[in-house]
């Protein structure tokens, strides 16, 4: 084990003159972060040198609650000589990267929390479709570094990998491949195997939990056209009053619990991490031990959105060999309904999952489950590779793109964000682009001349007509339900008439 605990409290011992913690290797112990009585010589003979080296960083730790604690430079970066990226430092040993198992020798339960999140498996990008955009389709193999002698994508290295993480690799001496540091990617793959970075959210090296409760610090990755939790935060209702009272949060509080420190605005650490208080049972409410903080940032959340059709989070931790494998969704949207009663009354909230689920519906049932079999009834009449047909680009932007900023948009109750850039954009391309390219490949498949491509393109244009006169669709081929069409007609005489100047 890397830097292993037994090894820590006896430099710790031997440095500070007292024995700080014993750790046996049974899994069901826990520390939590403590505080040494004075600050190491090794750390001392550290800051010596960078506290006119390197001031900023000095000054960040020194502002920092490690600082107070004496915890410095050789409690995190100390490694055991013989580790694969430790190197000999002015005689002691180091390493560059401070990693999750570092920081569970202190603090452990959010190191645990934080392995068995999504988070942590970031870098599980690596090898997907993603990222044989950034590879292969944007990329090229031109960034040559030690580490990648045949080349590398620098779209992969300076886009993808910086947010999902890396796979660090080490060079002789304890130094770093550059087209993988510096890298502080959610899910960075480590030199001693473990999964993650804490300093994607908790910044070096102050630390601050001010910054970590600040959106912005989730707007680094969770933003733009496929993820804009960011924006959407922004524009709804929640980002409005965050910035209207973001200097009466109390966001520096040690404390932070939604309804006692602060009630005037949520961010996105007060709905996915942190603490809410105790409540009473009431005539409309049960009663409620509370939340406590929790580093899994997947334990209030009822849908996965990620994919091209919604699945529920237990679903995607079972495929990843994660606990949460055994968390229904229903209790992870009781969790989050914990949060939310303390902002909002009872029909409130359970009245947004209505709306939500009906969306989340909505894009499946007209859109995402038809578009899914049209496209592999497609796929016997394109180029083999993906992304080499016009098809593979539409497709991927209605679910990838669109489709996600509508179910986002709903999840977090940005309009603009459901609608115009979502909603809107599935049905546009799905009929103006998509539709008319499934047309144009059965014609092309059915004069090819090839039987096999003439059978494909009758059975993707018998679902085309199956899909296209369902009650979903039917306006297109202007086919709508005579008694439908009947009720909007009434419906916009009646709104001119009540408007009409």
């Amino acid at each position: 084990m890397k830097r292993d605990l037994r090894i820590q409290t006896k430099f710790w011992a031997t440095t500070a003159g007292i024995l700080v913690l014993l750790l046996t290797a049974a899994p069901e112990v826990r520390a939590q972060a403590f505080g040494l009585p004075a600050m190491s010589a090794e750390t001392k003979a550290c800051v010596e040198c960078h506290k006119s080296e390197n001031t900023p960083i000095y000054q960040q730790w020194g502002n920092s609650k490690h600082y107070r604690a004496n915890v410095g430079c050789y409690e995190c970066h100390a490694a055991a000589e013989g580790e694969t990226d430790a190197f000999n430092h002015e005689g002691y040993w180091i390493a560059t990267i401070v990693s999750p198992k570092d920081c569970a020798r202190c603090h452990v339960q959010e190191t645990q929390e934080f392995a068995h999140s999504h988070h942590s498996k970031g870098a599980r990008i690596l090898g997907s479709l993603d990222n044989t955009l950034a590879e292969v389709v944007e990329g090229s193999r031109g960034l040559v570094t030690p580490a990648f002698q045949g080349g590398v994508s620098a779209a992969a290295v300076s886009g993808c990998w910086q947010c999902h993480g890396s796979e660090v690799k080490v060079l002789p001496g304890g130094k770093l491949d550059p087209a993988t540091w510096p890298n502080t990617g959610i899910g960075r793959i480590n030199p001693d195997g473990s999964e993650g970075s804490c300093s994607a959210c908790h910044s070096r090296h102050s630390f601050s939990a001010y910054q970590a409760r600040h959106p912005d610090n989730c707007g680094k990755c969770h933003m733009g056209p496929d993820h804009p939790q960011m924006e959407i935060y922004y524009e709804s209702k929640h980002g409005i009053a965050f910035r209207a009272f973001k200097d009466k949060l109390n966001m520096d509080s040690a404390k932070w619990v939604v309804g006692e420190d602060y009630h005037l605005a949520p961010t996105c650490a007060t709905c996915h991490m942190s603490a809410t208080p105790a409540k009473t049972a009431t005539k409309d409410r049960a009663a409620s031990p509370g939340l406590p903080v929790t580093h899994d940032v997947g334990m209030r959340i009822s849908w996965n959105n990620r994919p091209a059709i919604s699945i529920r989070p237990e679903v995607s931790d079972k495929k990843m060999g994660l606990p949460g494998a055994n968390v229904n969704w229903e209790t992870r949207r009781n969790a989050m309904k914990n949060v939310c009663i303390n902002c909002h009354e009872q029909q409130w909230v359970d009245n947004f999952y209505v709306q939500y689920d009906g969306l989340v519906d909505l894009y499946h049932k007209k859109f995402a489950e038809p578009g899914l079999e049209l496209y592999g009834l497609a796929k016997p009449l394109m180029r083999p590779v993906e992304f080499s047909n016009p098809l593979d680009w539409v497709w991927y932007e209605i679910w990838h793109h669109e489709g996600r900023r509508a179910r986002h948009g709903a999840s977090m109750m940005g309009p603009d964000y459901t609608h115009w850039h979502g909603t809107y954009e599935v049905a546009k391309h799905f009929y103006s682009e998509m539709i008319p390219e499934l047309e144009h490949l059965v014609a092309q498949g059915k004069s090819s001349g090839d039987a096999q491509k003439a059978a494909a393109a009758q059975a993707l244009e018998k679902k085309i007509g199956e899909v296209l006169t369902s009650p979903n669709h039917a306006w297109y081929l202007n086919r709508m339900d005579p008694a439908e069409k009947a009720e909007r007609e009434r419906r916009q005489k009646e709104f001119q008439d009540r408007y009409a100047k």
